[in-house]
């Protein structure tokens, strides 16, 4: 498959605090990469600073075997974990809106379907349940037609039907043999998703394998 993301001795200081602190991982194209910890783990600095939006303290971030750039701006989709969207405006007028950023887009009806949107396109953006908000973030972050999506702790929140149902939205995306780089606190939400899993802790990956082996060690400990 290749390797799509490098990150070496990726580190982010803050005077004495050390948010992240030396990690180093690299992630195959078409599989799910999780950073599973606690809250203050350093999961969303860590992918914040892999998204060009934090300025590292020291490491290096590699897409495609060069220093993040021009490129990779243009392959990468996010979803952040806190977004702010236009008020007073439709979730129709939302997609479109965000879809005249970008030369490169998907149809519009292959989002809404994809996303499941179609039976609240007409509906105000601040009337949307939690569960329907995330969904139209997603569509967001997929307008670009992204190679690799980013998701910052995109179920926090949500209650158990809707987690579920995002769930299933992301494991349709991983058909399509996208990237995807997912930040979580539930170990539930990694095992439903994540082809290979990086556990975090105090800025540290502290173990790192697939599901099976991750069980191996943590029963051998």
């Amino acid at each position: 498959m290749g390797i799509i993301l490098e990150v070496q001795d990726l580190a982010k200081h803050y005077r004495e605090i050390r948010a992240v602190d030396g990690i180093s991982f690299s992630i195959s194209r078409g599989i799910c990469f999780g950073l599973l910890g606690p809250n203050g783990a350093g999961k969303t600095t860590t992918v914040e600073m892999i998204e060009g939006i934090l300025t590292p303290s020291s490491g290096q971030i590699m897409y495609q075997g060069l220093p993040i750039g021009p490129r990779f701006r243009r392959d990468a989709g996010i979803m952040f974990q806190n977004t702010a969207l236009q008020e007073f405006i439709k979730v129709r007028e939302a997609l479109e809106l965000f879809r005249n950023f970008y030369s490169r887009t998907r149809p519009l009806e292959e989002l809404v379907a994809k996303c499941a949107l179609g039976e609240f396109l007409e509906r105000d953006t601040h009337r949307l349940s939690g569960g329907q908000r995330q969904r139209l973030l997603l569509a967001i972050a997929l307008i670009n037609d992204p190679q690799i999506l980013f998701l910052d702790e995109p179920t926090t929140g949500l209650d158990p039907q809707s987690r579920r149902n995002f769930w299933g939205l992301i494991n349709g995306i991983k058909k399509e043999q996208k990237t995807v780089v997912l930040t979580t606190h539930y170990m539930e939400e990694a095992e439903a998703l994540c082809d290979l899993i990086g556990i975090i802790d105090n800025g540290k990956i502290i173990a790192e394998g697939n599901l099976s082996q991750l069980q191996k060690t943590i029963s051998e400990n």
